[in-house]
């Protein structure tokens, strides 16, 4: 599946989309807007602003004024979120790019994600459908972006990671980003609630999957995502496939010990990569990949069939293969 298709079939919806963003991230200080300006330039897949508008036309056929508000808005909120994620693991590069954090400091980009944040939360403000409960769904992303990176920062200090506090992290930092994208796009056409809820549904075990897939590409992906393989292992991030590889092993104690230490010795990296590839643990994750990958496509049930359906249902598949 390609992303020009699916940008083409949005037509207008698109460019109203990626004008809305500009016109947000708008300032005079020139600093700023360099900085937004490059960012803008490698903003990566788009992959929720899409959700956004393609769940809309699922649920109704169409996109009103405030679903391009709602796709604005996921992106702006996702963007801030790297911008502060890449402050708190102390990344030097995203995208293939410097990040801001290493270029400015973790002080600019702070402030930069917290930019971007407000603006975020200007587009909820102009929407015609601004109520109680399209804050709440934002709210609750915020509240789950924050719980997620904390419980992940807890754990890396610890390095007991389960499989339980694995998905709780990725559904507060990933997972829900993609909920508020499909849950807005929902409430932006007046979806009814059974369109409403397997909307939920389908975001949840999509973005479940979506993350999944970048675990396991942090142990074969050949560095392909614009980060060196193993980059999570360094920040001491206990993902899937190792949760598989440890499954049974009487190696556990000592694997975990050593991704605990794996600043002081980065030589470990290597060993743990070797230790998941052995045990079959990129395997194991795949296979609860394509778990969630079906529940995904069977959520789309629920909609008449249609060009948007079908794309939504694409998408979910070509998470299983895709390289980036």
């Amino acid at each position: 599946m390609r992303k020009e298709d699916v940008i083409a079939f949005l037509g207008d919806d698109w460019v109203k989309m990626t004008a809305q963003m500009r016109e947000a991230l708008h300032t005079d200080i020139s600093l700023l807007a360099t900085t937004n300006e490059g960012l803008l330039s490698h903003s990566g897949k788009l992959l929720r602003p899409i959700l956004t508008m393609l769940m809309a036309r699922a649920c109704a056929g169409y996109c009103s004024a405030d679903t391009i508000r709602f796709a604005t808005t996921v992106e702006l909120l996702h963007n801030a979120t790297l911008l502060h994620d890449d402050v708190a693991d102390d990344s030097s590069e995203r995208r293939g790019m410097p990040t801001v954090n290493s270029l400015l400091g973790p002080q600019s980009a702070v402030l930069i994600g917290d930019f971007w944040l407000a603006r975020a939360m200007d587009k909820v403000m102009e929407t015609d459908r601004f109520s109680r409960s399209i804050i709440k769904i934002f709210s609750d992303t915020l509240v789950d972006l924050a719980e997620g990176e904390m419980l992940q920062l807890e754990k890396a200090s610890t390095a007991d990671t389960t499989e339980d506090d694995y998905l709780r992290i990725i559904r507060c930092k990933t997972a829900s980003l993609f909920v508020s994208a499909c849950s807005s796009a929902a409430v932006s056409v007046d979806a009814t609630a059974a369109h409403t809820a397997a909307a939920v549904a389908y975001a949840d075990a999509l973005g479940v999957a979506f993350q999944i897939k970048d675990d396991i590409l942090d142990y074969n992906g050949g560095g392909e995502l614009g980060k060196p393989v193993g980059i999570d292992l360094m920040e001491r991030k206990i993902t899937l496939p190792l949760l598989g590889a440890l499954k049974g092993s009487p190696r556990e104690a000592e694997m975990r010990s050593k991704v605990r230490e794996i600043r002081e010795h980065p030589e470990y990296c290597g060993e743990i990569r070797n230790f998941v590839l052995e045990r079959g643990g990129v395997e194991y994750a795949s296979a609860r990949l394509d778990g969630y990958v079906e529940k995904a496509v069977r959520a789309l049930d629920v909609f008449p069939d249609g060009e948007a359906k079908e794309m939504l249902a694409e998408l979910a598949r070509f998470n299983a293969l895709r390289r980036v």
